[in-house]
């Protein structure tokens, strides 16, 4: 994992959340001009990552219709020097061996 996350710069990937708590949200950070979708470049850099990934971890077991939602979070967040927090630390892990962005792992608490 590449340097610890920076508060003001983080993106939380997983969150399963009730829908009007995300479309609240979603208004929330549409308003702050601080929603963040993939461009051009992320889709063909999540592309070559998961090529590469593909290419040293086989096609069937890493289950690339699977990342590619993770691969373009991360390209997105490396593009914008954003922080991922996650619970899924085995996708992003194998994502940052082939492309570097800053990630950490969130703790369940429980």
């Amino acid at each position: 994992m590449a340097e610890r996350c920076s508060p003001g710069g983080v993106v939380r990937g997983g969150a399963k959340e009730d829908r009007s708590v995300l479309e609240r949200l979603q208004k929330s950070f549409e308003g702050a001009g601080q929603l963040v979708a993939p461009d051009l470049a992320d889709w063909v850099q999540s592309g070559l990552v998961l090529s590469r990934l593909g290419a040293r971890y086989g096609y069937e077991q890493i289950g690339r219709g699977r990342l590619t939602n993770d691969a373009l979070i991360a390209m997105s967040a490396a593009r914008l020097g954003l922080c991922i927090l996650t619970a899924n630390s085995r996708d992003f892990a194998r994502l940052a061996q082939f492309r570097d962005f800053q990630w950490e792992t969130l703790s369940r608490a429980g």
